[in-house]
This record gives structure tokens, sequence and C-alpha cells, in this order.
């Protein structure tokens, strides 16, 4: 050991190349192992410092290896045990790599920090280790597209953390494990949003156990199994559901009744198994586009009257269900309407499309049924009929009619088109890109497991889905030209299948690096198609023609280590053993204290402040808790040096862009304009306030930048906008009485901590619906503290100089008095919590929402004669339990006088009470939201930031002018 430690000293004393090394010596030991597993690794990773000599696929923060993204590399071979000694591991990414087989080892449990979890299209086998249970802070797992086997592992139900869940495409045999009291199961997993399972060979039943109302699935694809028993009524309770499928099963029994309260469905597939009873009746799922209820067992019965009520209906399978009768000519007059197949029925009468049918509508086959005549618009019909095996093809004459012709198949010829320019003329290792340019495209099968869509001959779809990819890779700086999308098609699962072809615009062919990147991408669900698409993954080709860079070599220096530490012997040893160490001591002083220079500008170097405001007038040295100092040129790389498709929001204060951390964190990233910019001193307190307060209701401060004259602020980034978004429709996100009741807790308990557990307290001054932002769960969380005021010992009832805020949310006692107390936010809350209940603005048509309620409100009525103010998004009709005690506590917060307000205190435990009351548990809040994923899972990139109101009162710019109410 001794000898080692030498050697290390030695090659820092003599300015070897790896005097600077940054890579923790464990860390190193570890990612050696992993690499001696494989028979390619890739050809840059040489060397003893994978940190400083940046290794492709690794990613450091001081010192430690936390990311590991090597998709698509080629590698062969196994992972070893010693993956699991990287314990500052975040994201683990070996997808594509199809040589990589044997089983996951069980020391992958041991990376107690992962959050991204990503082997999707390797060869690993083998069971899934139980270990994997133990990754308590994963959000992100994706096994899919393997040759695991075995059971699902119980184990996956202690991950509370879990947001994407996908198993598909394996060969998982066993039940469906759910919790026993004793044992985790998959039921536990109340926040996770994506459960994919499909193509495997589950049996059993599944247990009613597995949904309850308190879950936020979005997704659950359990197709292509081998499934038995009935449907669980329990899934009518998630009511988060978009896209469900069971479909190529052994289902039997009847439908649940209850499947029509899940409203917000837009794919349902349960073809293919052995349902009986009548058709569900799906009156009310008014989302529904697709909706498959293919070869099963109902009793026969005349067409449903409740189908041509699905007004979102583009495609609509009812092959082999036994319906009869007439099809009434309003079924194809819904706007959306693409595909009407009821093959193998007994349907009967005259085919009527009518003359207002839909323009999107393409094709209708009714074969084998009993339909006689077929009515024929004089102009003729767009639309392909087919109506083999009907007695109307059987009459003389009828051979000849396109209607009765062998149907061709559903397939498309398409690829994108060149853009505006004459194809090249490239060798066999090249391809001309749409651009017209020879080289060597990145390729592969994107596959998306539930379309909205059936027609696969709009190529208006394609153009969109290439022009939001591109953006996409765009917005991460990934070196890429152009990419080509062909041969849309369908295979015999459903799915929808599309040949993707990415083309570099450096050079002709990717390195390592980039294909990575692009493969991560795609992976880790970074880019999110339209919800047209629903569901996919994408499964890469061999990649073989990397550009490679230089490999380092190895210095003469460091190979002759071991020959000078053999001549350094007896006492000489020992004086150049204590020589070096000092050398050592003094070089690793200076690198720290240049390190903490770096990574905080506002420390005290040699018993000097350094000087951090560009204009010389920085104040005292800022007291920071938590917050990061960002470098320009950091930031710059993060958004692509601000570009505008990185942009996503703008307002008085100036602009938002986002960025993506080098841990592929997505952050929002809000730049001062050069006219709107504070003082040093008003900036530094800024930073100093949001940097101290740290609370899950609170957004975080992830830090700052303040340098060549630009101010910076970097906070987490949260997907789902804010709540005025949420509540005006424009987010798409639905509100119902229990989200709405979820929101007002945790928004109240922010502002609680800001106004009770701060040391010293803080008056936010500016709370209002663009203010509080939702995370991937609808955890609100209150932001924005640009107006906020810390109220020392004696300052309660403080007088301000200027009345800052924003119209219809400001107390007007403040207003009136200029006295600032904790109460002129509670008002403001309670402004709130009325929006709310009605969802309209503060002051909308020159009527004050305040005055409105109160003037209507009556408690001798029924939800206290507020229906016709009600947002009907709130669930009306249905069981509003603590609404009146939610209307009372409102008007207290929004009473004249603020002593007549409850504190945010009593405000947050009579919130939990109502809960309480409505039958909701008021501690199921989630912990925490999560960072990597969240971009990935929305796939629109609408954003909180992108609300100019948002943006219009933050840091210390001028307010807008305050009107007297």
């Amino acid at each position: 050991m001794g000898v080692r430690v030498l050697a290390i000293l030695l090659v820092i004393l003599l300015g070897d190349s790896t005097a600077d090394a940054a890579t923790n010596p464990d860390d190193f030991s570890s990612i050696t192992g992993v690499k001696s597993a494989w028979q390619n690794p890739p050809p840059n990773w040489v060397g003893a410092d994978p940190c400083g000599n940046a290794w492709d696929g690794i990613s450091c923060t001081n010192s430690r290896i936390t990311s590991i993204t090597l998709s698509s590399m080629g590698l062969t071979g196994s992972l070893s045990g010693d993956i699991g000694q990287l314990s500052e591991l975040r994201i683990l990414d070996l997808s594509y790599n199809k040589g990589l087989t044997g089983s996951l080892p069980v020391q992958i449990g041991n990376l107690m920090k992962l959050t991204n979890l990503i082997l999707v299209g390797c060869g690993f086998s083998g069971r899934i280790p139980d270990s994997i249970g133990s990754l308590r802070n994963l959000v992100f797992l994706s096994l899919n597209s393997n040759r695991f086997s075995g059971l699902i592992p119980a184990a996956i139900g202690n991950l509370d953390r879990l947001y994407w869940l996908d198993l598909a495409d394996n060969q998982l045999t066993g039940s469906i494990p759910v919790s026993n009291g004793s044992n985790p199961g998959l039921d536990m997993l109340l926040h996770t949003k994506h459960f994919h399972f499909g193509q495997n060979q589950l049996d059993g039943t599944i247990p009613s156990q597995l949904f309850s109302s308190e879950m936020h699935l979005i997704h659950v694809l359990f197709d292509n199994n081998q499934l038995t028993g009935s449907m669980p009524s329990t899934l009518g309770l998630v009511q988060s559901l978009e896209v469900v499928r069971f479909d190529r099963n052994s289902l039997s029994g009847a439908v649940p009744g209850n499947l029509n309260n899940l409203t917000s469905v837009q794919e349902l597939h349960l073809s293919n198994n052995r349902l009986t009873g009548p058709l569900p009746n799906l009156t009310g799922m008014d989302a529904l586009n697709y909706l498959d209820l293919s070869n099963n067992s109902f009793d026969a019965a005349d067409f449903p009257p409740w189908i041509p009520t699905l007004q979102s209906l583009t495609t609509l399978m009812l092959e082999h269900t036994q319906v009869r009768g007439l099809l009434p000519v309003i079924l194809f007059s819904i706007f959306s309407l693409q595909s009407v197949v009821l093959r193998n029925n007994q349907l009967s009468g005259t085919l009527d499309i009518g003359t207002s049918h839909s323009n999107q509508l393409q094709l209708i086959d009714l074969q084998i049924n009993f339909i006689d005549d077929f009515k024929q618009s004089s102009g003729g019909y767009s639309v392909e009929v087919i109506l083999i095996g009907n007695p109307v093809c059987q009459e003389t004459g009828a051979a000849g009619q396109s209607y009765c012709a062998i149907p061709q198949s559903n397939t498309s010829s398409y690829s994108t088109p060149p853009n505006n320019c004459i194809p090249a003329t490239c060798n066999s290792n090249e391809t001309s890109s749409p651009n017209c340019k020879c080289s060597s495209p990145y390729m592969g099968t994107l596959v998306f497991r539930a379309p909205s869509f059936s027609g696969l001959g709009n190529s208006t779809y394609f153009e969109h889905l290439a022009r939001s990819m591109m953006t996409s890779f765009q917005s991460y700086q990934l070196p890429v030209d152009s990419i080509s999308l062909s041969d849309p098609r369908k295979d015999s699962s459903d799915n929808f299948k599309l040949n993707l072809s990415v083309f570099p615009s450096e050079g002709v062919s990717f390195n390592r690096t980039s294909i990575s990147s692009i493969g991560f991408v795609l992976s880790n669900q970074t880019y999110k198609p339209s919800k047209l698409f629903g569901p996919f993954y994408f499964i890469a080709d061999q990649y073989t023609y990397f550009a490679e860079a230089q490999v380092p070599t190895t210095s003469k220096k460091s190979s002759n280590v071991g020959v000078i530490v053999g001549a350094a012997a007896g006492g000489f040893v020992l004086l150049l053993l204590l020589a070096l160490v000092g050398v050592y001591a003094f070089r690793q002083k200076t690198r720290a204290e240049k390190a903490t220079e770096q990574s905080n500008p506002f420390v005290v170097i040699y018993g000097n402040a350094v000087n951090w405001d560009p204009n010389k007038s920085s104040g005292s040295i800022p007291q920071l808790k938590g917050a990061r100092w960002f470098s320009l040129e950091d930031l710059k790389k993060y958004t692509n040096s601000f570009s505008g498709a990185s942009e996503i929001g703008s307002g008085g204060y100036g602009k938002v862009y986002r960025g993506t951390l080098p841990t592929g964190t997505l952050v929002a990233i809000k730049r001062a304009q050069q006219g709107s910019m504070q003082g040093g001193v008003e900036f530094k307190n800024e930073i100093e306030l949001l940097s101290r307060v740290h609370h899950k209701n609170l957004v975080s401060l992830v830090g700052f930048c303040f340098e060549q004259g630009e101010q910076l602020l970097v906070y987490e980034f949260l997907p789902n906008g804010s709540l005025k978004e949420s509540l005006s429709g424009t987010s798409g996100i639905r509100l119902d009485w229990a989200k709405r009741l979820k929101v007002a807790i945790g928004a109240a308990r922010g502002l609680a901590y800001l106004h009770e557990l701060a040391d010293p307290p803080i008056i936010h001054r500016d709370i209002k619906s663009t203010n509080i932002l939702l995370d991937d769960h609808l955890n609100a969380k209150v932001a924005d503290f640009g107006l906020s005021k810390l109220m020392g010992e004696g300052e309660r009832g403080h007088v301000t100089t200027q009345v800052k805020g924003t119209m219809g949310y400001l107390d007007p006692e403040y207003y009136m008095t200029q006295q600032l107390t904790e109460k002129s936010d509670v008002y403001s809350f309670g402004v709130v919590m009325l929006e709310l209940l009605t969802a309209r603005r503060p002051i909308e048509r020159g009527k004050y929402i305040v005055r409105e309620v109160r003037v209507v409100m009556d408690k001798d009525k029924e939800l206290y004669n507020l229906q016709g103010i009600l947002d009907p998004a709130i669930g009306l009709g249905t069981s509003l339990k603590g609404l009146e005690r939610f209307v009372e506590l409102a008007m207290r917060c929004v009473d004249d006088s603020g002593a007549d307000r409850p504190s945010m205190g009593e405000v947050v435990k009579e919130i939990e009470n109502i809960m309480v009351f409505a039958g909701l548990n008021p501690k199921a809040e989630s912990e925490t939201s999560s960072a990597s994923h969240e971009e990935a899972r929305k796939g629109n990139f609408r954003h909180p930031y992108s609300n100019e109101d948002f943006l219009e009162y933050s840091g210390g710019f001028p307010p807008s002018r305050i009107e007297p109410q």
C-alpha cells in the first residue's frame, strides 16, 4: 500500500498528466471491473481518470461517477457486480446493446442513489433480482425488450418514488404481485404513472387490490399475456387513466359497470379475450379515441346507441361481438372518426353513410354481415368501404363494385420527402438525408403501443412527429442535421411501428458521445411525442460507423513510475515521502480553495471577500444555504447559448429558458434583461432568501449566476405548469374536487412554513394562482419570492413605502394602511381558494370574485347556493363532501379585517380536517417530485414559466401599478 501511495505522490511531484486526476480511486476500481466484463469497451476508456479524461458515457460530480450512459455502443459481455460499488451513481443507461447478456447482478441493489435504470433492448436474461427493491430513489425503471424470466419481484412495490415502470416484452411468468401485510406489491406504487407489462407470459387473475383511487396511473398495459378471471371493478377507481390495454389475454366475465368512470381514458383495448355479458356502456367517456372490444363473447344486441355520443372517437373496433341490426347514420358524422371495423357480426339492412360524414373517415369494414343494400351518394365516396361476405355482394353485377373487391392491406409507403433538394448519390455505407447529404444515420424502430389514430395514409401525423422530434434533439444541442421516418405499419398486436433514421450534422457519421446522447433522449423518454401517438419505445439498430476521436495515450512518465519507485530506497525514501506529502498537501489545499471559489464566488479567500458585483457594489457576503453558483459559460451550454428553442417564457423581468444539467436534470433558468436588473445588494438578498427556505411545498432555488453583467436564477423544473393553467384548461389537466383539496393543502403548507417556521418569518406578498406550480404528482409548490419580505423581531405590522402585489389578490387593508402583515398573504390565499372553487379569475369582466361569492352565498341552501358559479369540472353532480366548509374557510381568509382572518397554520389544520371529512388522507401528499424524468413524462413543453404573469413580479423589478378595488 505504501508503494502505491508513493507512486501517486511521485506522479504529482513530477507533474505527470495524471496529476490532476479527478476520479475517486474506489470508483475507478469499480468502473475498471465493469469494463473488464466487456469484450469491446469504448476505445477511449484508457488511463486512470474516467472523470478527468472524459471517458465516453461517464459523467462525474466532485470526483464521483454519477452517470453512465452508453446506449447503442455495440457492447458485448455481461454487467459485472462491480457496478454496485459506484455509490454515487444516479443514472445507468446501457440500452440498445444486444450483446449485453447474462443476468443482472444482485449488487445492483447497492446503488442507493440511483434514479434512472434503463436497459431497453439488451440481451439480459434470468430473474430480475429482488435487490432492485432496495433502490428507494428510483424514478425510472425500464427493462423492456430483454429476455428476463421468472416472477415480477414483489419488492418493486417498495419503490415509492417510481414514476415509470416498464417490464414489457420479456418472458416474465407468474401472477401479478400485490402486498399482503408482510410483503410488498405493485399496489403500493401510488405515485407511479406507467405500468407497462405487455408481451410477457403473466398468468393468474388480476388482483382487485392492484388498483385504488389513491393511484396516479395514466398507462396500464397488460396486453399479450395469459391472464385469466374477470376484470376488477377497482380499475374504475383510477380516474387518472388515459390508456388501458388488457387485450390478448384470457379474461372472462362481464366488463365492470363502473368502467365509464374513467372519463380521461383515450385508448381502451379489451379485444381477444373471453369476456361475456352485455357490451359495456361507456357513456360519458368523452375523451375516448380508440375503442377495441373485438373477438369476445358478448351477448347479442343491437348496435349500442351510446357509441355515437363518443364525440372524440377516431377508431371503433367491434369485430365478432354479436352486434346486430342497423348501423345508425349518425355514427359516421362523428367529427374525428377515421375507421369503423365491425367484421363478422349480424348487422343487417341498408348501409347509409349519409352526406355529412366525417371528412377524416377512411375505412368502413363490415365484412361477413347481413347487409343487403348500400346507399351511395351521387358523387360517390372517398371512404374505403368493404362489404365482402354480405348479401349485397351476392347480387348480380355486384362483383364489379369496389366495395365487393378483396381489400388491400393497411400499409403505407410513406417516407420523409427531401427538403426541396435532389437526393444525393451515396456509397453503400451512406444514405441521402432529407437535406440531400450523404451520411451514415443512426437507425431503429419506433414502437407506439396505443396510438389514437388508425389510418396510415395521413402524412400529417408523420410530418408533425418528425418536426417535434427534431425540435427535441435541437433543444438538447445534439448534432442532428435531419431525421427521416418511413414504412409506417401495424403489427399483429396493434402496435404502430415506424422506421427512424437520424442524420448527423457534423461529418458523415456520429461519434460515440452523440449516439449515446440521442439514445438517452429516446430511452429515458426525454422526448415525448404528441398524445396522439400514445406511449412508445425505441429499439435501435447496431451502429458501426463511429467517427472516433483520437484515443489518449499513456504518458511516458506515468509508465516509468514503477522504475522511479523501485530506485527510491532506505532513508532517501523516507525523506522523499515527507517532501512529497508536503507538496501534496499544498496542492490539495490550493485545489480545494480553487474548487470552493468556483462553486461559490461569495466565499472569503485568504481573508478577502471575493468581489462578486460587476458594478463593485456587492455589499456584504451573502449567506447561502444549498444554492449553487453556475458560471455563465455553464448556463450557455445548458441552454444552447440561450437559443430560441430553449426559451419557455418571457415577461417584464426577462426570459426563462429550459436548461439540461450534465446529470440529465431539467432546470428553469430565469435571465434578467438589462433594463430590469436589480442592484447587486438586492440580487444578493433575493438569492439569500431563496436559498434559505427548503420545504416540499416551495419551489427550490438550484443556483444562480452573477457574472459579466448578467443576473440569472436557476430553479427546479416543474412539468405541470401553474394552478391558473390547470383551472383555465390550457394545461390539459383536469382537477376534480379531491385534486383541488390536494392543491390547496400543499400551497397552504408552503405558505405556513414561510410565516411560522422560517427564521425570520417571510411574507410572500404575491400569492396568486400563477405562483402556485404543480409537480408531476399535482403537489402544489409556492413560487416566486421576488417581492417577499423578511420580518424580523418587532416588524409585525411593518409599514411599507410602496404597496406591492397583484390586482385582485391584494389585501384591501394592506392597500389602505400600507401595514404589511402575514394576514395579507392569508387574504391572497383566500382568493386562490375561491379560484379553486370557480375557476374564475379574481377580476373577470369587471366582477370581483370575492364580492360575487358574498352576494350569491346562502348557507341555508345546498352547496350554499353556489352551483351557478362553481366550476363544472370540479365534479358537479358527484359528492362534494366538505365543499361548504371550504367556502366558509375561504370567506374567513378574505375578511376585510386582518385581525379576523385565520393564520396559515389554522388554515392548514382546517383543510386537513376537510380532507378527512371528504374521505381523503391529508398525509398522502408525495414527499418529493422527480427531477430527471418529469420532462420526459409530459411530452409537451408547457412550463410554469411560460406564463407572463409568473415573470411579471419576480425579483426586484417594478410591479404593475395597483388601483383601488
